[in-house]
Formats: C-alpha cells, sequence, structure tokens
C-alpha cells in the first residue's frame, strides 16, 4: 500500500510504501479494547484507602450493659454499623495493572494504524520541524492539512522549535516514536507520523 507524503505547509513530497501486515489489517474491536483497558488500568494510581475498624481510634469501652436493653451486643465503638466507625470492606492501595501478553500489544498497535488507514486519518509528512517556534504560524499550518484534533509522531528526538510551539495548541499531541501508542492513536481523530516514524514503526513491527 502507497501513502502519499506531504510537507507540513500542504505540498507534494512524494509518497511511502508501507506494509499491508501492518496497516492494512481489518481492525479488530476487542483487541484495541483490551490494549486500552490495560493501558488505562496500568496507569491508574490505586492510592484510594479507607480505614479499617481496626484503624479507627475510637473507645473500647461497652456501649452498654450485655443484657436486658433489647439491643444488639456491642464492644466497641469502631464498628462498621456506627456512625464514625470503620468501613466494611472499604478499598485498599493496590495495583491496578494486570498482564498482557507482549503479542496481543504488538497486535494492537498493528490493528490501531489499520483502523485509522482504513478510514483515511493517517497523513504522512516529510519532517516535524519549523524555522521559529511560533504557535500561530505552526496553527495556520495545521489548519491547511486539517489538523484539529490529531496525535503527531516524530523520529527518535523531536525538534526542540516544533515542540514549543505545538505545545500550547489544544487536542494536538507530540510524540517521538518511543512513545507512541494505541490510546492516543484511538483517541485522536488524526495521526501524523514522518517518515522516520513510519520506517521505524515498520522495523518494530515487522
Amino acid at each position: 500500500m502507497d501513502i502519499k507524503v506531504q510537507t507540513l505547509d500542504g505540498g507534494d513530497a512524494g509518497s511511502i510504501e508501507v506494509a499491508d501486515e501492518i496497516f492494512g489489517l481489518e481492525p479488530r474491536a476487542d483487541i484495541l479494547q483490551r490494549m486500552v483497558r490495560y493501558q488505562l488500568s496500568k496507569r491508574q494510581a490505586g492510592t484510594h484507602k479507607s480505614k479499617t475498624r481496626g484503624e479507627i481510634n475510637r473507645t473500647k469501652a461497652k456501649a452498654y450493659k450485655q443484657k436486658g436493653t433489647g439491643q444488639a451486643r456491642h464492644g466497641a465503638k469502631s464498628a462498621p454499623q456506627f456512625r464514625g466507625g470503620g468501613k466494611a470492606f472499604g478499598p485498599v492501595v493496590r495495583s491496578h495493572a494486570h498482564d498482557l501478553p507482549k503479542k496481543v500489544r504488538a497486535l494492537a498497535m498493528k490493528h490501531a494504524l489499520s483502523a485509522k488507514a482504513k478510514e483515511d486519518g493517517i497523513i504522512v509528512v516529510d519532517a516535524l520541524s519549523v524555522s521559529e517556534p511560533k504557535t500561530k504560524a505552526l496553527k495556520a499550518r495545521f489548519e491547511k492539512l486539517g489538523l484539529s484534533n490529531a496525535l503527531l509522531i516524530g523520529g527518535q528526538t523531536i525538534d526542540g522549535g516544533f515542540a514549543l510551539a505545538a505545545r500550547n495548541i489544544p487536542n494536538i499531541d507530540v510524540l517521538p516514536i518511543q512513545g507512541i501508542n494505541v490510546y492516543d492513536i484511538m483517541r485522536r481523530h488524526k495521526l501524523v507520523l514522518t517518515r522516520d516514524a513510519v520506517a521505524a514503526l515498520q522495523e518494530r513491527l515487522k
């Protein structure tokens, strides 16, 4: 499959051939869902915590006598049924992360790229660079390309001026090739790749 290559100004810069086994698959929603769930679960803090009855500092004195009142037998005000008592089966500090096989993660990346290619959501540019870090000028160039909600993936490093110019534009994310991930691909309308990014992806996923 061939994809047209453009410049950031919308000019023609030739074309690039991409592998059908990476960009031409029939997308599977189940694999994409598993990968997105894996990513979001892994980044949850898991710092939620409530105190149990053993951690509540309340009186252990008997509230009333054992018999004759017609009420239940209680020996501590820290019991869950009392106001101010501990919580029964409350949240504890833990990791929400779960395992996902490496082959499934690689396959999910292929299906994410294929899903974008199928809906004409991939744009390949020759490079992500600007002569001066001006947000207004870069935003105008994005408008020429029809980019209002996009993920831009560069090579091993991102041009410093380009990163500065793009960071204040809403709904635009810029990442080096090492940071590409399924969740960010799926949450943005367009995926912009440089020639170097396409080559690195094909080398990684072949």
